[in-house]
């Protein structure tokens, strides 16, 4: 799964507070689940409006055929552009002797080097990016001081975009996958995913300038974690992101707390729908679930709709919820 970034910082002067989300938008890359006449099911890239509630077309990952898809990559914004990095690519197709269209089997082809740029303001993907040193996917990724930091297994490289340059950072000394990275107090984070040894409790590494200090165990590895003015955000978990499992870090006694309310605003469609996928944004003092269900019933259909925490609101005020909005298909994160 690609992971939704947070959006690109705008390119004019700061707007009133009233139009505060005028100048962001929120990227995700989501392939359909199931098979429609004339469908392909590789990636493409929408966008999410705020100041409107309505989700756009934008553009398809380059380079891929038709029913090949690329899984476990990172994506992440960077001034007026947005990265695909790394990825597992995998070839989708019709099980073999079955009869129904939505029978399809999934085939691992291989894991990619490739990083791809894509600029918001001209909506033109660049040519070429330097590759990672290393082809990995479900790794942890974060932009750090202008650079993108990335750690996955044991290694971890950080790639500096002016020169074009990918280096190779000190190994960390247990292997560990499918974990999620964050920017906290100008520091890179690795949280949570499993690692090589049994024994090994999930916890939150520290991987720049050469250090490795375990920190803030983790009941359960997250599949998200976002920080918003000082403030550390989880959501979700490794195994099932489909979860509305959502805290907020204590600094002051270093725990982790359950997002007051979060369990009855981001569960209200649960009940009757299973749900698709569950990214957060943060957008100023405003934390954006983005949540995708599918719909009750027979019929193939995604309804997505949109949550908001707002962190300067008083207790009564803090989440609001917009209208869902219902489309043809399936569609995975």
């Amino acid at each position: 799964m690609g992971s939704l970034p947070s959006p690109p910082r705008p390119v004019t002067p700061p707007p009133s507070p009233e139009n505060s989300t005028s100048n962001y938008q929120v990227f995700g890359s989501f392939c359909p689940r199931d098979q429609l006449p004339n469908t392909n099911r590789s990636n493409s890239i929408d966008s999410y409006n705020p100041s409107n509630n309505t989700w756009s077309h934008i553009t398809s990952i380059p380079g891929l055929l038709e029913n090949y898809v690329l899984k476990g990559f990172a994506m992440v914004s960077l001034r007026d552009s947005i990265y695909v990095i790394g990825g597992r690519l995998c070839h989708k197709e019709t099980a073999q002797g079955s009869q129904d269209s939505d029978d399809y089997a999934e085939e691992d082809v291989k894991v990619l080097p490739v990083v791809l740029c894509f600029n918001v303001g001209s909506n033109q993907w660049s040519e070429s990016c330097a590759p990672l040193g290393t082809p990995r996917y479900d790794f942890a990724c974060s932009i750090c001081e202008n650079k993108m930091y990335l750690r996955g297994l044991s290694s971890a490289e950080v790639y500096d975009p002016e020169p074009d340059i990918w280096a190779p950072l000190p190994n960390m000394s247990i292997l560990r996958y499918k974990c999620v990275g964050v920017t906290w107090q100008g520091k890179f984070y690795v949280v949570g995913g499993f690692a090589e040894r049994e024994d090994s409790d999930p916890g939150l590494f520290m991987v720049l300038r050469s250090s490795a200090d375990v920190m803030w165990p983790l009941d359960v590895p997250p599949n998200q974690i976002v920080t918003m003015n000082g403030r550390l955000f989880r959501c979700g978990d490794c195994l099932n992101a489909r979860k509305g499992h959502t805290e907020v870090y204590d600094g002051v006694n270093m725990i982790w707390n359950e997002l007051d309310g979060s369990e009855r605003a981001l569960n209200v469609d649960w009940r009757q729908n299973q749900r698709l996928y569950l990214p957060m944004a943060p957008i100023g003092t405003h934390l954006y679930f983005l949540t995708g269900c599918r719909t009750a019933g027979d019929s193939s259909r995604t309804m997505s709709r949109v949550h908001v925490f707002d962190t300067s609101a008083a207790a009564s005020k803090t989440w609001r919820s917009f209208e869902p909005m219902e489309e043809e298909g399936e569609r995975a994160l």
